[in-house]
């Protein structure tokens, strides 16, 4: 028989103050979503290439007009926010000084996965979807592959798409940016 218990979702703000009291220490890393504090899975070496990887190749790529984030808080609403692995934004002069960036701001958002493809793909994709996030790459080094994200409704993305080596593939908001899988992946593991 399951139990239901009642959950106490956090707000934005009350995460920020567990971080201010040092309940949260700098170095967790953490992400809020939908009111729950999520434990980020590690940046293994292999995620962090690929994260190098992918800000090396669309900070040369993308227009002045775009602020490529890396790692960085992106606020859904009062109970979510996320820090996806990289961000496509409309450029501010302020760089955000006030405020961080909203589904409005987004391009693109990347996750790459290496430990945490299930979650990504289910959990963080169905939430940047709801909030109306244009397009979602999820990079899986596990698979040798990128799913890309597109057309956001309340219930998902309505296109999902699996790119694989060999292919390329490029933001819908900037179809000239365009990258070949291999160079996002990186050297095929020998292994």
């Amino acid at each position: 028989m399951a139990i239901e218990v009642a959950r106490r979702r956090f707000t934005v703000d009350e995460y920020y103050q567990m971080a201010e009291t040092g309940i949260l220490a700098p170095d967790d890393r953490v992400e809020l979503i939908d009111g729950e504090i999520v434990q980020m899975s590690p940046a293994t070496t292999p995620n962090a290439a690929c994260v190098g990887r992918l800000n090396y190749r669309l900070s040369r790529a993308v227009p002045d007009s775009v602020e490529v984030r890396v790692q960085q808080p992106l606020r859904l609403d009062s109970f979510s926010e996320p820090e996806p692995d990289i961000a496509l934004i409309r450029f501010r002069e302020d760089f955000y000084a006030a405020h961080h960036p909203t589904p409005a701001d987004v391009y693109l958002l990347i996750e790459v996965s290496h430990t945490s493809i299930r979650y990504d793909r289910r959990v963080k994709a169905h939430l940047y979807a709801r909030f109306g996030v244009a397009e979602l790459w999820v990079v899986d080094l596990n698979s040798d592959c990128i799913w890309t994200y597109r057309r956001p409704s309340p219930d998902g993305y309505r296109v999902v798409r699996r790119v694989k080596r060999g292919q390329r593939l490029a933001p819908q908001a900037f179809p000239n940016v365009e990258l070949s899988v291999d160079e996002v992946l990186g050297p095929k593991s020998l292994d």
